[in-house]
């Protein structure tokens, strides 16, 4: 049955316990039987599909209507509908990768922007005694107070 778009992501999504027969899990290689329901999970719902005929080779996804019936419930449906509608899949403000604007604001903000600007060098304030200093400090103050 055609689920899944490509084989590969059937058997990874197999692997990863999201297909289920009857509530039991499968293996990549298990045969299915007309009847049977297959539940498979794609977050954020479970869709469930009814084998109605098997088909002999690999088909097209237009045939899969032929062979079997969705009969997902109704409340994972409504679910689905809701998580669309919410814009949900937006990512916020703040949240996950930065976009281009952010990363460009970020490193605005992290690249120093005035480091040769200073009019003083370090070997200047080397040379500051206590009493510099201290002028430095409270500027105004008189050494006696």
């Amino acid at each position: 049955m055609r689920i899944f778009k490509t084989r590969t992501i059937a058997s990874d999504a197999i692997k990863m316990g999201r297909v289920t027969i009857g509530g039991q899990k499968v293996k990549p290689s298990r045969n299915v039987k007309v009847g049977e329901v297959i539940d498979v999970k794609k977050p954020p719902i479970t869709y469930s599909f009814k084998v109605l005929a098997l088909a002999e080779n690999r088909m097209g996804a237009k045939l899969v209507p032929d062979f079997m019936e969705n009969v997902t419930r109704k409340e994972q449906l409504d679910l689905l509908e809701m998580n669309r509608i919410s814009g949900f899949r937006d990512r916020a403000k703040g949240l996950g990768r930065p976009t281009k604007k952010d990363r460009r604001d970020i490193d605005d903000f992290n690249t120093p922007q005035y480091v040769d600007e200073f009019d003083f060098s370090l070997e200047d304030l080397e040379e500051l005694d206590a009493d510099d200093w201290a002028e430095i400090m409270n500027p105004g103050d008189t050494k006696g107070n």
